[in-house]
């Protein structure tokens, strides 16, 4: 799954010894502050995606999609961090976190 792979890959990183900020495969979203949220149990609202997520960095901006006819969730969203590398901390801690039953995917 693409959860296992970043972290085979985050892992490959830290055990290989060279890792640099320069060499990151994050340092190409170096200047976003934005994260995709995905498998989200659907019953969440923005506020507790925001408790979740606001442990890495101030949040400033949330899209939780909803499906237009119904209103309901469908599952992911979008934050945006004050500072872009909150989006570091936040990826690398939440993607494949368990909650509420479900595998959080959490990328740039």
């Amino acid at each position: 799954s693409v959860v296992k792979e970043i972290q085979r890959i985050n892992e490959r990183e830290i055990t290989s010894g060279t890792w640099s900020e320069a060499s990151s495969w994050h340092v190409q979203y170096k200047d976003t502050a934005w994260i995709f949220a995905g498998n989200l149990p659907f019953d969440l609202t923005e506020g507790d995606i925001v408790c979740i997520f606001s442990q890495y960095g101030e949040i400033i901006h949330i899209e939780l999609i909803r499906d237009q006819k119904t209103g309901k969730s469908k599952g992911f969203a979008f934050l945006q961090y004050e500072d872009q590398r909150s989006t570091i901390l936040a990826v690398d801690n939440l993607n494949g976190a368990d909650v509420l039953g479900r595998t959080l995917r959490v990328d740039h």
